[in-house]
């Protein structure tokens, strides 16, 4: 979208950013942006107001997505994605779901406590279901197709930042 409506170069600039990266927070748009705290809250706020922007709330961050692009339910997954715990997890599902808590503190190496504690998020979300299975719990995901779609959505924004970042080193010499 541009025309009037984006006209300012600071509202284009964010919404391109947001547009290049959906599910961005505040704080990396921040970081990325260079502009005062109070002026990236202005726009932001102006985006969403006139429906260029949609805003999510995972809990932790305060995410910006492109409005219209992503439903509540793929926004809620975009947002776990962006965790890396709960991106590790939803991958291994992917792959080779479905999984005891047990199974991904092995796979992930990390407690499973902490295991347990994603996990509930990712349930509470409607991303993935339990099924008592004896004395283990396993998991899996409700949606595989849109999650391994959201998946990749998620990796091209993050290789495409990568890419960028290498090659901006690589013009800086």
């Amino acid at each position: 979208m541009s025309g009037p409506e984006l006209e300012l170069e600071s509202r284009r600039r964010i919404f391109q950013r947001v547009s290049d990266e959906p599910g961005i927070h505040f704080r990396a748009l921040l970081d990325d942006l260079d502009y005062a705290q109070g002026t990236l809250q202005y726009h932001l706020r102006w985006l969403a107001d006139e429906g260029f922007v949609d805003v999510s709330d995972d809990g932790k961050f305060t995410r910006y997505y492109p409005a219209e692009t992503f439903d509540d339910v793929d926004r809620t997954a975009m947002n776990a994605l962006r965790r890396t715990y709960g991106r590790r997890i939803l991958a291994h599902l992917l792959a080779d779901g479905p999984l005891s808590t047990t199974e991904l503190g092995d796979r992930i190496d990390k407690a499973t406590s902490t295991i347990s504690w994603h996990l509930s998020r990712l349930e509470d979300a409607g991303l993935v279901t339990k099924e008592r299975d004896g004395r283990s719990v396993r998991y899996e995901l409700v949606n595989p197709e849109r999650v391994k779609y959201l998946y990749t959505v998620h990796q091209r924004t993050f290789t495409d930042r990568v890419v960028d970042r290498l090659l901006g080193l690589w013009d800086g010499y």
